[in-house]
């Protein structure tokens, strides 16, 4: 219920109609690499349950996963088609990594596509992370980007020149049908300017960068407590 309660501003809240429509991914923060797709559903699951245990007032939610929306209909949580809204009070989600500016790198569980769709509609981003996801550079985690799966080969040559090791994530293809490339070895020192770039190559469907799009707002879980850091 503290996570729930903490994921919506407070001003915010008091300023806005009670009944509101919130974008609900998956907000505790994401698993290690080895093992983001079992832990990344749970996460998601995590925080739709406690959304449900809590009787925060919404309208209902956006969902950018079939799994998310499963499970929010199982608590009674109407879903809304993203295509049906213009705007968004808040999305909330976690990351990957996060640097200090908000940038982030999402998505190990793989709904980077429909993640990007839902936080440019919102007009408030929380990313909820722990202190472990908070870098100085981005990169260490290995950068996702959806792709047609024709264009897969070249991609990773391109992504080798320059100096990434691109690997095609073994027995998955995305809620949109398509595989995803996992990144290794890129050192973002500018997120927009890559974001941007990528964006350009043929074959790509989605870059797992949120630059553009960065958060802003940070809640920063560690032992000592919850930061809340704006951006």
């Amino acid at each position: 219920m503290q996570l729930v309660s903490a994921a919506i501003d407070p001003q915010q809240a008091a300023a806005e109609p009670k009944d509101r429509v919130s974008g609900c991914s998956r907000a505790l923060p994401e698993g290690l690499w080895e093992t983001k797709v079992r832990l990344n559903f749970l996460s998601s699951d995590c925080f739709i349950d406690a959304l449900a245990a809590a009787r925060v007032p919404i309208k209902g939610a956006v969902s950018s996963s079939a799994r998310s929306t499963e499970r929010l209909r199982g608590h009674g949580i109407r879903v809304v088609a993203a295509e049906d809204l213009v705007s968004l009070a808040v999305y909330v989600d976690g990351a990957d990594e996060i640097d200090s500016t908000g940038c982030m790198i999402k998505d190990g569980g793989a709904a980077l596509t429909r993640e990007k769709i839902v936080a440019e509609l919102a007009r408030q981003f929380i990313c909820i992370v722990d202190e472990i996801k908070r870098v100085d550079v981005l990169g260490g985690f290995p950068l996702p980007v959806e792709v047609n799966a024709m264009a897969a080969p070249q991609l990773q040559r391109q992504f080798a020149a320059i100096g990434g090791s691109a690997v095609l994530r073994p027995g998955l293809l995305t809620d949109n049908g398509h595989p995803i490339l996992d990144v290794h070895g890129l050192h973002i020192s500018d997120p927009l300017a890559l974001e941007a770039d990528l964006n350009q190559w043929p074959g790509v469907v989605t870059v797992g960068l949120f630059a553009r799009r960065r958060a802003n707002v940070c809640l920063l879980g560690s032992a000592s407590g919850v930061q809340t850091l704006s951006h």
